[in-house]
């Protein structure tokens, strides 16, 4: 149906673009400095922390925008965001975790629903939906 690919275009561009820009892009030039101060939540070390935010963040905002591996890449986005909600942000008020919950939900989303006709993926031959 028309409406719904360009729904999920809509979707993957507008959450995968700001997740990549806006979250993932500052990580990953934090990483490229030398800085490696980061919340660890799963006991991993700091350094390992902050390489999978900016994977989670950076790497499959962008696979998502495009609609490459759309479905595999929303995984570890909403891994990422799972972990910021509910283990980063658990005692903190709603308004604090609100961000982490409304990506973790907009891609788990395209993870059930897919990319849609108008990605990469479908021009490939791969499953829009």
């Amino acid at each position: 149906m028309l409406t719904a690919d360009v729904g999920l275009l809509l979707l993957r561009v507008w959450f995968g673009g700001a997740f990549a820009l806006a979250h993932g892009l500052p990580k990953a030039q934090k990483r490229l400095a030398g800085n490696f101060e980061f919340a660890d939540p799963l006991g991993l070390g700091a350094g390992v922390s902050l390489a999978l935010a900016v994977f989670g963040e950076l790497v499959c905002g962008l696979l998502i925008a495009a609609g490459l591996y759309t479905r595999l890449a929303a995984v570890p986005a909403v891994f990422t965001m799972a972990v910021a909600a509910f283990v980063t942000h658990w005692a903190d008020a709603f308004g604090k975790k609100e961000l982490a919950l409304l990506y973790g939900v907009a891609f788990l989303a395209i993870a059930l629903c897919g990319p849609g006709r108008y990605s990469v993926d479908a021009a490939m031959g791969r499953s829009a939906n």
